[in-house]
């Protein structure tokens, strides 16, 4: 769908903020209490001819709602809860801005979509392993992607005065799929009932009150005087089931890109942009020793390389993902010392085990977030194994996630296997990398887990074993490599993407990989369907003085 009058998407903005820069939100922290507040300035979205009324949200609101998410977790250690609620008197949030999708091409929406899910599942995980429960405070309307926010917390109450209501109303308003996991929230988080599920998703006005509840679709209501008293009540209820941190965290400042003709570059992280439309990215180990005792590690905090270059390789993802879309070919290399990449690590092993620093947790879940990131990008993987290749531990990960790899005979090193492989790094359907490569070789899955110590295999054991796709020598991995890259260039990116996310959701599924796998797949489709986004499709009408008007052949 294009519209002449709109401005183009906005093609460069930041995904790494401060806490200054916040427009939309604010954060505040009592002591083991934290409270986010939805105060969406309208005209500060990152489209200046789109008003974000009604505490609506485009990607500039969830762009400071994740970082408040990540800083939650490495700057304040010590909050239990995190009350999310609104600083609008009547409306908790109205979803995404609908006039910001009309406006917005086919990939715009799908990135957005992919961000705000990847930002709640966040919020998912921190209450899973970080100590923080999060209780949503609907002291208004909550509709579309508001009530999917609210859908993420672990408790959601709802003030009783006859206005607020929760709704999930884009099929019948818009034509097309609550886009932030609501769908899959329902019935796999809350229980819902399928058929209660179904007029819950067909009622465009909303549920209210006691329905509400009744309904499954909020916890508990409080009357307007009895609205202070019973958040606390819910506060001190979500306290009980967190356990107490400490209190010393770390301060993290915002990771920025230079910029240079052919691509980007940060301290770990360069990435090269080819005019055949694929992108060289090169991580790069410790060029020193990194402290391996938790007090100098936290006394590094944010220049840890552990955080510091998967934080910038998540910057880099996200960047290609909305600002390259036509590099339809990611080329990942790695470079540096093995040794120094399996010493920085090793404080990690243990790092999920019981009574472990919260530290080392959230540095692990860290890295497994900006991986999973990479694996729902739709994009092709190639890792290329060369003389200067580092594929050691929490880097040999890059081995796995590819859809295949080249490697050089001959180049120094091999590849190493540690403990972090053997499922400390966790794919969005729970389970490791590894599992999933040898899915139908439970042998060769249990010899490789007992390899996963930190020794060094040959490229030819490496290739035996099956962690390489190719092992090439001199002559031939030159045109090879070559014929891949061309072959690729050449076939459908939308059957691409396709193939890719098909293949790399092999296995168990989980709510995650439903939302990512099915959810997202179904709403990619329906955005590009004449009903949702024709000339006179629902969502292109929506706003306007016309009706939608449908094909109505099932398909």
């Amino acid at each position: 769908m294009s519209d002449t009058n709109a401005e183009a998407c906005p093609a460069d903005f930041a995904f790494s903020i401060s806490q200054d820069q916040y427009r939309h939100i604010s954060l505040d922290v009592d002591d083991d209490l934290a409270f986010i507040t939805l105060n969406v300035d309208s005209a500060k979205g990152l489209r200046s001819d789109t008003l974000l009324k009604l505490n609506s949200y485009d990607l500039a609101v969830d762009i400071e709602l994740a970082d408040a998410i990540n800083r939650l977790r490495f700057e304040h250690p010590q909050v239990r809860v995190v009350t999310i609620k609104s600083g609008h008197p009547q409306v908790f949030s109205s979803g995404a801005n609908i006039y910001m999708l009309k406006k917005s091409s086919h990939a715009f929406k799908v990135n957005f979509c992919k961000f705000t899910n990847e930002t709640r599942l966040y919020m998912e995980e921190a209450s899973n392993y970080s100590g923080k429960k999060f209780l949503c405070a609907l002291n208004g309307t909550a509709a579309g992607g508001g009530y999917e926010l609210a859908l993420a917390c672990d408790r959601i109450v709802l003030l009783d005065d006859k206005n607020a209501n929760v709704s999930l109303p884009e099929v019948p308003l818009l034509g097309v799929l609550p886009g932030t996991g609501g769908l899959t929230r329902l019935t796999d988080k809350r229980k819902i009932r399928r058929d209660v599920a179904d007029v819950f998703c067909t009622v465009a006005e909303g549920i209210k009150g006691h329905k509400a509840k009744d309904y499954g679709l909020v916890d508990e209501i409080y009357a307007k005087s009895q609205w202070s008293e019973g958040l606390k009540t819910e506060i001190e209820h979500l306290k009980g089931r967190s356990e107490e941190r400490p209190a010393r965290g770390i301060t993290l400042t915002p990771i920025t890109a230079t910029k240079k003709p052919s691509g980007f570059s940060y301290t770990h992280v360069d990435v090269e942009l080819t005019p055949e439309r694929v992108a060289k990215i090169v991580v790069k180990a410790p060029d020193q020793e990194e402290p391996s005792n938790l007090s100098a590690m936290l006394e590094r905090g944010q220049e840890l390389w552990l955080i510091k270059a998967f934080r910038e390789l998540d910057d880099a993802i996200l960047r290609l993902r909305f600002f390259h879309r036509e590099h339809g070919l990611w080329q990942l290399h790695t470079r540096g010392d093995m040794s120094l990449v399996l010493s920085a690590e090793k404080a990690l092993y243990d790092a999920m085990a019981q009574g472990a620093s919260w530290f080392l947790r959230e540095i692990l879940l860290h890295i497994g977030r900006v991986y999973r990131r990479i694996d729902v990008s739709s994009r092709s993987i190639v890792a290329v194994i060369d003389q200067q290749a580092c594929y050691a531990g929490v880097l040999a990960e890059i081995l796995m996630m590819a859809d295949r790899s080249y490697a050089l005979m001959g180049s120094v090193g091999g590849v190493s296997l540690s403990p972090i492989n053997n499922g400390l790094l966790p794919t969005w359907n729970n389970s490791s990398r590894l599992c999933l490569r040898f899915l139908g070789a439970p042998e060769q899955l249990e010899l490789l887990s007992k390899k996963c110590d930190g020794s060094i295999m040959t490229l030819p054991q490496a290739y035996d074993f099956g962690l390489i796709t190719f092992l090439l020598d001199d002559i031939d991995f030159e045109d090879e490599f070559r014929v891949f890259r061309q072959e690729r260039a050449s076939l459908s990116p939308d059957a691409l993407s396709a193939m890719e996310a098909n293949l790399r959701f092999s296995g168990q599924e989980t709510l995650a990989s439903k939302i990512f796998g099915r959810l997202s797949a179904w709403q990619n489709w329906v955005f590009t369907r004449d009903n949702a986004t024709g000339a006179r499709g629902a969502l292109t009408s929506y706003g306007e003085d016309l009706r939608p008007e449908f094909n109505w052949e099932r398909c």
